[in-house]
């Protein structure tokens, strides 16, 4: 990630605009856990309610272009924020791109690189909310006939923009809270705040699928009372000549997509446990002795948030080109960038086809053995539908493992950051010289080789939780995060309260 010293980026004619844009300002000192705890909570209470306020002015007819990817975007349909953290990670994803590509020369090493890319990537992210707020007027939430007449079109229009612009504005300045003052991720918090309450819906809700009374063709929503319900109202010649297919396989929440749940699960608590340990000892202290922990998932599921939204970015443009830019030359209305069904935004031919994942077993396995399910097929051969598979995996595989390498080094947790900080704080590996050199040469042994092994792992994870599908009508990509994102919060819990009770261990982790 070396770039040329001797050149300075052109980013730096922003450095005014950066220094004197407003932000949460960091704390001088150490915050009290209990403060932490306080504005974490806060901000979470905040963005739950933000997600039951309603867009004033929106017509009946909707149609949501993150349909697919809303427990990556973490935000409510039709709600202030409908755009969630959509427009964070997309200005997170293109400034790390350019840098990758070295179209961008900064060295995240260097602290005053580092700090001119994390401004700009705040301006960034206040383009990128218009950039996803205005194409939602075009004919997704478009202004009501009411709205219409008493302001004009653009009039009209303008008012739905400022709304989702004020609700991506505060998810991003609750981000910037929680990322100073809190614990954890904004980004992730709210992510996992998302899809636990539609896991935990799709789990236990009792209400009709359909609404109106319950029946056997119209059984609860949730798997569990759908389950017993079917089971008590059916007979043996009913279960046996379909309820079976209904309760473990049939959508929505099925038996089998609880399962697949379970086994996420199971899997990212054990492959969080897991990890490699390099032994420490003090150089001046004798008989000090401790370990360095370096997790199996050493990236977290960072990596995969930012793979997911690109792919949502793609889908969204992809639908813009089709059905509201169809006069742009060369990708306007052309079927190989992607083609929709009227009122539809999942792809059904083209580019963002061979893009967007399966979700559930009934929408690539069953399709090829049995017609029941031959729509999902969307008129492909099932080759085609194998094929869509291994592009997709390949490429969320790949992608996955380059954010995975840049989010190291943008995160100190490089094999340079990581000697740092064992040297600051006076320890060694025992049996080496106490030399930074030596100490990186042997960290680079592991962390690189970790950070591959670890997208792959949580990328493969992802993918086969896509593939299986999941309860509460989100992705096997979403429920990944979530366990992995709760999983982490427990474990920063668990370090803040180590800190509070051992101010020592501040120097040791680099916490002023």
């Amino acid at each position: 990630m070396a770039k040329d010293s001797n050149k300075k980026s052109r980013l730096y004619a922003l450095k005014p605009i950066v220094e004197r844009w407003p932000a949460i300002k960091k704390p001088k000192g150490h915050v009290h856990f209990r403060r932490k705890i306080l504005w974490t909570a806060v901000c979470l209470v905040i963005y739950f309610v933000l997600t039951q306020v309603l867009l004033y002015g929106v017509a009946p007819e909707q149609l949501d272009i993150f349909a697919g990817y809303r427990a990556i975007i973490a935000g409510a349909s039709g709600s202030v924020v409908h755009l969630g953290i959509g427009p964070i990670v997309t200005a997170s994803i293109i400034l790390q791109l350019f840098v990758g590509a070295n179209i961008i020369n900064l060295d995240l090493q260097d602290p005053k690189d580092k700090s001119l890319f994390q401004g700009v990537q705040k301006i960034l992210v206040m383009v990128m909310i218009l950039v996803e707020a205005v194409p939602q007027v075009f004919g997704y939430l478009s202004p009501s006939a009411s709205l219409e007449a008493s302001l004009g079109g653009a009039g009209a229009s303008a008012v739905i923009v400022a709304q989702l612009f004020m609700g991506g504005f505060l998810i991003f300045w609750m981000d910037e809270v929680i990322s100073k003052w809190g614990i954890g991720s904004g980004v992730s918090l709210f992510i996992a705040a998302g899809v636990s309450e539609a896991v935990i819906t799709g789990t236990f809700n009792w209400l009709p699928q359909a609404g109106g009374a319950l029946s056997v063709d119209n059984p609860p929503a949730g798997v569990l009372p759908k389950t017993m319900y079917l089971v008590s109202e059916m007979s043996i010649g009913d279960l046996i000549g379909g309820g079976f297919e209904t309760i473990f396989i049939s959508p929505p929440n099925p038996v089998i997509a609880l399962l697949a749940t379970v086994v996420i699960f199971l899997f990212v608590v054990y492959a969080q446990s897991s990890r490699v340990e390099l032994p420490l000892t003090h150089a001046r202290v004798r008989g000090a002795r401790g370990r360095y922990p370096l997790k199996l998932v050493y990236t977290s599921v960072l990596p995969v948030i930012l793979t997911s939204a690109l792919l949502a970015n793609i889908n969204m443009f992809a639908l813009l080109f089709y059905t509201r830019l169809s006069n742009i030359p060369l990708l306007g209305g052309q079927w190989w960038v992607g083609k929709y069904l009227p009122g539809s935004t999942e792809p059904v031919a083209g580019a963002a086809w061979y893009l967007n994942s399966p979700r559930g077993l009934h929408t690539w396995l069953f399709p090829m053995i049995s017609d029941k399910y031959s729509t999902y097929l969307a008129g492909h051969d099932p080759w085609q539908m194998m094929l869509k598979i291994a592009i997709y995996g390949t490429i969320f595989i790949v992608v996955t493992i380059f954010f995975g390498k840049f989010w190291i080094e943008t995160t100190n947790m490089g094999p340079d950051a990581v000697a740092g900080q064992i040297q600051s704080s006076g320890m060694q590996i025992p049996g080496f010289r106490r030399d930074p050199r030596i100490l990186k040469k042997v960290l680079k042994r592991y962390i690189p080789a970790l950070t591959v092994l670890s997208s792959i792992i949580v990328a493969s994870l992802a993918l086969f939780s896509n593939l299986i599908g999941t309860v509460g009508n989100t992705s096997g990509t979403g429920v990944l995060l979530a366990v992995g994102i709760v999983i982490q919060l427990y474990e920063q819990i668990a370090r803040e309260q180590a800190m509070e009770m051992h101010p020592v261990l501040r120097k040791f982790l680099g916490v002023e």
